[in-house]
């Protein structure tokens, strides 16, 4: 008898964030494969399932892709109710498309939940539209990190008119402003940059183009963080200077 698999999103961390319908598919899970970037406080959701922690880390030792996929098969398979607890969105740089589409060739069935992804939930902490009538037209979720390591077309996304909200990007915040500044987006475009959205020790730093790596560096900027590049990122700025 085959069981199933959820893929759900989690949101960023703030353990309030959590959509219902995620919590609702925990309450009724059997076993739960966690990703390193949720917030434990999660599980309260879940306590009588098998918790299994899977992360990934950029930089650190991580759990295979591959090693998870035969997880997920492997409890399915004995009729189990699985969860595949992820950060954000699932199908937000989280691998979500690819698991279901494994899973799926195999024959278990599979349910993709959202969650939050972190890129709207940075901005929002911050008070940062990150579309607004007359100044960004539409938003650009980026990755400046790659399985193969290709770069995202920098000039293309420098002349789009989107603001761009750009995961794993810490440590390659210079060929962002190179690759952006050589496209043709000015030096001083608004740029904020945040660290651990939505959790009680976020941080934002605000710069520009051509300062975000200097400005980066003196703020010990490091992962997980989201930066958000357009004119929008000054706009809780200005909002706050008039009310005072």
């Amino acid at each position: 008898m085959s069981g199933k698999v959820w893929l759900v999103g989690a949101g960023p961390g703030d353990p309030e964030l959590l959509t219902l319908k995620a919590a609702k598919v925990l309450q009724g899970a059997e076993v739960v494969l966690l990703d390193d970037l949720v917030n434990s406080q999660l599980l309260e959701h879940c306590p009588r399932a098998r918790v299994l922690r899977v992360g990934k880390r950029g930089g650190c030792r991580s759990t295979p892709q591959d090693f998870i996929h035969r997880l997920m098969l492997r409890y399915a398979r004995q009729g189990r109710r699985v969860v595949r607890l992820k950060g954000g969105d699932p199908c937000i740089f989280g691998r979500g498309g690819e698991e279901a589409e494994w899973l799926g060739a195999r024959g278990i069935e599979c349910e993709l939940v959202n969650g939050i992804t972190a890129g709207l939930a940075a901005a929002s902490q911050c008070g940062i539209p990150l579309t607004l009538r007359g100044i960004s037209r539409g938003v650009s979720l980026v990755t400046a990190h790659t399985q193969d390591d290709s770069v995202p077309n920098w000039p293309a996304l420098a002349q789009g008119g989107t603001t761009l909200v750009v995961y794993m990007g810490v440590a390659r915040l210079a060929d962002i402003r190179d690759g952006l500044l050589a496209g043709g987006m000015r030096a001083n475009m608004p740029v904020a940059m945040i660290e651990n959205a939505s959790l009680p020790q976020q941080r934002e730093c605000r710069s520009n183009l051509s300062r975000m790596l200097a400005d980066a560096t003196a703020f010990h900027l490091s992962s997980p963080a989201v930066l958000i590049i357009g004119d929008v990122a000054t706009r809780a700025e200005q909002a706050l200077a008039r009310s005072a």
